[in-house]
């Protein structure tokens, strides 16, 4: 939806851009300084859903308030809950049985892939390929399954608990990976002939959006967003957590910096992330699923940091403590609203036909930013 809102002196047009959403859980109003086609700024107007998710933590116990943030960004919503327990876990100095760390990797990689699966399929119908969505869906189907018979939900998992996870694996949980593995490596070719390859696809993304490495760190850019500018900030590799250190994947970098670079990450992603799940599924360790705690954690007064790399960047979960049931202070640092930050600076001087395709590979999930 696109309305004139008014014209300056100049000559420009000022439009609104939203905010709109089929399911309303996640709008983004952008107002735009357009001259001809051509965009001169664009200002972000946020609030729209926001729910005071930080202020409502500090109300909840160190194990309830793990599971409000499956509401920021749904699609890393099993990433954001391991963030929030590895954090609780620094704080008790809890020492995580290894079944369990095994585990909640294996479950954030098949989070990232069911992620990137959904970015790339609506990512190729906003520019008008509708076809892709429907094959996208098809292998993320496969997970939401797997993650059903695990967790017992498809989006808002609430699995990881302070110690490991709330409940061990399906039987039929190794047996299901191994299937959508298989069945990923036999249509991932189909993802180079329906969008990659596509040379429509190409030109509406090459060159458009650019964003060089010294913006990206400016903005405080992470996630593919960063690595398409050739930036190294994937908090696996730099700031191992869990089991992420003896593991053998790579960090994809682009030196592209435009649209079509940031795409590359996120396709090239889902590989490594096969390969991770490819090291672990058959060799989960046997053992407890889950630490003994107290049914009541208080950690001790002080402060706790504990960062994590969802599909869409550093999530970052800061922890002030008096040394009571309940968190004093909570922040979340997530990644969308950097990255939203530097659509003003890629889209200047760029058309406005081709705002779809910049804002679609930063992959802004609203929530994220509307905390």
């Amino acid at each position: 939806m696109v309305e004139e809102i008014g014209t300056t002196t100049d000559g420009d047009i000022i439009i609104n851009v939203g905010p709109q959403h089929p399911a309303t859980h996640g709008v983004l109003h952008l107002v735009i300084t357009i001259n001809g086609e051509t965009i001169k700024k664009v200002e972000p107007h946020l609030g729209f859903i926001h729910r005071s998710i930080e202020k409502m933590c500090e109300s909840l116990s160190y194990r309830q308030f793990i599971y409000v943030t499956s509401r920021m960004d749904y699609l890393s919503s099993h990433i954001n809950n391991h963030a929030c327990a590895l954090c609780v876990e620094k704080g008790l100095q809890i020492e995580v049985p290894s079944r369990a760390q095994v585990i909640r990797v294996l479950m954030d990689e098949l989070t990232r892939i069911a992620s990137h699966e959904l970015w790339w399929g609506a990512m190729a119908m906003d520019l008008g390929a509708f076809t892709p969505f429907f094959h996208a869906f098809r292998e993320r189907e496969s997970i939401n399954d797997i993650m059903e018979e695990t967790c017992g939900a498809r989006l808002t998992m609430n699995y990881m608990v302070p110690g490991g996870v709330m409940q061990d694996i399906h039987p039929n949980f190794q047996t299901r990976v191994k299937n959508f593995i298989t069945l990923y490596k036999s249509k991932v070719g189909e993802y180079n002939e329906l969008v990659t390859g596509n040379i429509i696809f190409q030109n509406r993304m090459k060159g458009i959006g650019y964003l060089s490495s010294e913006d990206a760190i400016s903005f405080g850019c992470t996630g593919p967003t960063a690595r398409g500018s050739g930036v190294s900030c994937d908090t696996r590799k730099l700031y191992p957590y869990e089991i992420y250190n003896q593991l053998q994947f790579d960090e994809i970098l682009e030196t592209g910096c435009d649209s079509f670079a940031r795409y590359m990450v996120r396709v090239r992603e889902m590989n490594q992330s096969i390969r991770i799940i490819e090291q672990l599924i058959d060799n989960i360790p046997e053992g407890d699923f889950q630490a003994k705690t107290k049914a009541v954690l208080k950690l001790p007064k002080g402060e706790f940091y504990q960062r994590v790399e969802t599909a869409r960047g550093e999530f970052g979960v800061y922890i002030v403590s008096e040394g009571g049931t309940t968190p004093y202070r909570i922040k979340f640092r997530s990644p969308g609203f950097s990255n939203l930050s530097a659509l003003d600076h890629i889209a200047r001087g760029s058309k406005l036909g081709d705002l779809v395709a910049m804002m679609g590979t930063l992959d802004l999930v609203i929530p994220d930013i509307d905390r």
